[in-house]
């Protein structure tokens, strides 16, 4: 492609979008440009993706430029999200999670920390505690109830100038009163806030994250903004006692509330490819009390707790048991199934971190600062998203046009790819027909009672697609010549 090539405007910003979050024009067309590059190998390192020697040292200037931030980097995603959120139908899920870049480096200290592992013991069994080397990305992802991912609302990046772990910190002070404004699980409430504000339709909203967002905090933010939340709890919290029934021992707290409610029913649910497993459910609603060194700032919330615990689970792995709590209605087994559901969705979240990691080789990177690095895996983030975004598109919506998705560019490659082979296999112009081919460019073999393409085929297709245009450009430019 071309400097000034365009993009897809479905999933790319175009320039005037990009110079939204960058100080001035000469910036938003390397990034653009960047963009392009990062497209066209991913995973591959920067001077493979970039080329040559000008265009890589142009690379690591942008990277290392103090007017370029990771913000502006994902302004115009962000702008494109709220775009596809609001032309969509439907509640749209917000899934929270934090993932972390781990890298290896001589001088820790120009980067940061993540956390102490457990690197093996020395010495008559003592423990050798190793402190990697890192970042921390904290993402807001926004999907749809049949899974397409609209894109990023939200994300941080951060590292740790000292490690100090959750035990090490409680041996000093005690976490429940310190304000959640000094913790690093202030995150939580951050996102979920700069989520609402691009979006701007809390009511369509549905907060999504596991046990770490267990913050009562967020659960009154959530309140306040108007918007609503499904997180798996951690915390066996104090409860008022229900109205009209004798105290119980134990039964202020929600855990006791939860398991003296009866089962409303069961489901069945797939488990990989072959098993099923067969679940009990139940839910209640109960009033929950905030700490107690925080009762001053925040009242008690009416919550819905939900209960699934899998029936005769087998010997060789650990049984499904997730409690759940929402501020959604929930008045019939049916509703508090289709919460179990949504919350199944979440570990979409986790697929795209997978991306970024494993497709779009974020932890490769040889950056030797943290300023550098965030800006870096903001760009991969868009990158990874659309590889993403392709993938589960086709399979929500088989029929639609290529052109929806697809740059012409790739479109032109796939058709000549097609017109080359003695049989073709483009015989309806439609997404699923197209991302097959890429996928089967990527080692996707297409047999009757294959699942459909996943996002490992799709990634390695597309580079191997980006070579193929690449080597008919060329072709061109000498039979013109």
């Amino acid at each position: 492609m071309s400097k000034d090539a365009e993009v897809d405007g479905v999933g790319w910003p175009g320039d005037d979008m990009v110079s939204s979050g960058l100080p001035d024009k000469r910036l938003a067309r390397r990034m653009h440009l960047l963009l392009e590059q990062m497209t066209s190998a991913p995973g591959h390192p920067i001077p493979a993706a970039c080329g040559d020697w000008a265009a890589t040292k142009a690379a690591y200037r942008f990277f290392d430029n103090p007017r370029v931030t990771e913000h502006g980097v994902l302004a115009g995603h962000f702008a494109a999200t709220a775009r596809r959120c609001a032309d969509s139908e439907g509640p749209i899920l917000i899934l929270q999670d934090t993932t972390e870049f781990i890298y290896s480096r001589t001088r820790l200290g120009t980067i940061g920390f993540t956390k102490t592992i457990n690197a093996g013991a020395y010495k008559a069994g003592r423990s050798y505690p190793v402190t990697l080397c890192g970042m921390l990305m904290h993402s807001s992802l926004a999907l749809t109830l049949e899974g397409t991912p609209l894109g990023l609302t939200a994300a941080k990046f951060w590292t740790r100038t000292k490690y100090k772990g959750t035990w090490t910190l409680k041996r000093h002070i005690n976490p429940t009163r310190v304000p959640i404004e000094t913790k690093e699980s202030y995150r939580w409430l951050e996102n979920l806030r700069q989520s609402m504000e691009l979006i701007g339709a809390p009511e369509r909203c549905v907060h999504v994250a596991d046990r770490e967002s267990d913050i009562y905090e967020l659960f009154c933010l959530a309140q306040d903004l108007g918007t609503r939340f499904l997180v798996r709890v951690q915390t066996n919290r104090l409860a008022s006692e229900p109205a009209g029934c004798e105290p119980k021992p134990g039964s202020h707290r929600v855990f006791a509330q939860l398991s003296a409610a009866p089962w409303a029913g069961c489901l069945c649910v797939r488990i990989g490819q072959s098993e099923t497993a067969r679940l009990h459910v139940k839910f209640a609603t109960i009033e929950t009390l905030p700490p107690v060194g925080k009762r001053k700032r925040y009242a008690p919330q009416l919550l819905t707790y939900i209960h699934a615990l899998e029936i005769n689970p087998p010997a060789d792995r650990a049984p499904i048991d997730w409690k759940l709590v929402t501020n959604l209605p929930v008045g019939d087994i049916t509703a508090a199934i289709e919460k179990l559901e949504w919350y199944a969705l979440r570990w979409k979240v986790e697929v795209f971190h997978k991306v970024m990691k494993s497709g779009c080789g974020a932890e490769k990177a040889r950056l030797e600062t943290a300023d550098r690095l965030a800006k870096f895996l903001a760009l991969i983030a868009v990158v990874s998203w659309r590889i993403f975004f392709l993938t589960m598109s086709a399979r929500e919506k088989p029929e639609a046009e290529p052109e929806t998705i697809l740059t012409p560019a790739e479109i032109a490659t796939l058709d000549s790819i097609d017109a080359a082979r003695p049989t073709p296999r483009i015989l309806r112009r439609t997404l699923a027909s197209y991302l097959l081919q890429i996928a089967m460019l990527g080692g996707y073999l297409a047999r009757k009672h294959d699942p459909p393409p996943g996002n490992t085929v799709v990634w390695r297709g597309l580079t191997r697609l980006n070579d193929i245009a690449f080597g008919i450009s060329i072709g061109v430019r000498r039979q013109c010549g």
